[in-house]
């Protein structure tokens, strides 16, 4: 059987339980004794239990009085909480953003990122979830998401893409390994050498760019393909081993930082492009989804991550 309690109604009730006198409870909700007298009994009949014991002395509660005193306030915060939310996401003022990233985001973009949207937007919370770079246009697709931080993604209809930070591949070896002497490594350089990819699947285009740049150099490379690890799982393998991982700069140089037992030197001769977008969905017409992504565009503006790389993307309308 459902019961329809108003959020008045229990805020009535939780004032007289708190001062145990409806004369001081009615005075305290601006209504008059008898009005509040009227709800209060209203409410014990469609409980069907008494709530106060009431002399001409005192007002005590029952034992179900108090049990409602001790249940009413979490009631009442649920309710408020979920009709701000309502209220917020109806308004495009989310308190909540899902955001999908790379795991070769993690190190040195996903945490910027993260600082300069708890600075410009201090009350969003950001749930970030870790994804493959190939996996989160079409989370964005099918509404999993909200935004996207991808290392050269697909860019599938529905999805709109803009390119935040562009930059080189780096070399990561272990500290041991005879590249890590070297200034920089000319691409030619690594003609012997294993190179420590994750499979083509989860970044098709980065994946294909790193290929293509080995052939232009003059051979095929020979690859180890390392099937979905944690990104800590393939720096220790390349701490303790003799490949050679290919990964974006910012990504080597604070993993080489972060004490894992390994290195980074630029790729030369030719450089090899790495690119991280933000992406969101097209049909998205939230206010603080623009308000974010324009957070990114003054980052990325201001860090200098797109020298040389095209101006603002798509507007969000």
């Amino acid at each position: 059987m459902s019961i329809d309690i108003s959020p008045r109604v229990l805020r009535y009730f939780l004032a007289v339980a708190d001062e145990l006198h409806f004369g001081r409870a009615a005075a305290r909700l601006y209504i008059s004794q008898p009005s509040l007298s009227h709800q209060i009994r209203k409410l014990e009949e469609t409980l069907g239990t008494p709530l106060f014991v009431r002399s001409s002395r005192r007002v005590q509660l029952t034992a179900a009085g108090r049990t409602l005193a001790q249940e009413a306030p979490a009631a009442l915060t649920a309710l408020e909480r979920a009709v701000e939310l309502t209220r917020r996401a109806g308004s495009g003022r989310t308190a909540t953003i899902r955001l999908g990233y790379s795991p070769i985001a993690s190190f040195g973009t996903l945490t910027a990122l993260l600082a300069a949207i708890a600075e410009d937007h201090p009350g969003l919370t950001v749930d970030a979830r870790e994804l493959f770079s190939a996996e989160i246009p079409e989370r964005l697709h099918a509404g999993d998401l909200d935004l996207g931080l991808a290392l050269s993604p697909p860019t599938p209809d529905g999805v709109a893409v803009e390119l935040v930070r562009a930059e080189r591949v780096a070399a990561i070896v272990g500290v041991g390994h005879r590249l890590a002497a070297a200034a920089e490594i000319p691409l030619a350089d690594l003609r012997d050498e294993t190179l420590l990819l994750f499979p083509r699947h989860l970044a098709p285009a980065y994946y294909d760019g790193i290929v293509a740049a080995c052939r232009q150099a003059g051979f095929t490379p020979r690859l180890c393909v390392f099937d979905e690890p944690p990104v800590s799982a393939m720096l220790s393998r390349l701490a303790a081993g003799r490949e050679v991982g290919l990964a974006p700069a910012s990504f080597t140089e604070h993993a080489a930082k972060a004490g894992t037992g390994v290195t980074h030197r630029d790729v030369v001769a030719p450089s090899i492009p790495a690119e991280f977008s933000v992406l969101w969905p097209t049909t998205e017409r939230s206010p603080v989804i623009a308000d974010v992504v324009a957070t990114i565009r003054r980052h990325a503006a201001r860090h200098g991550w797109l020298d040389g790389g095209p101006g603002p993307g798509p507007a969000i309308t």
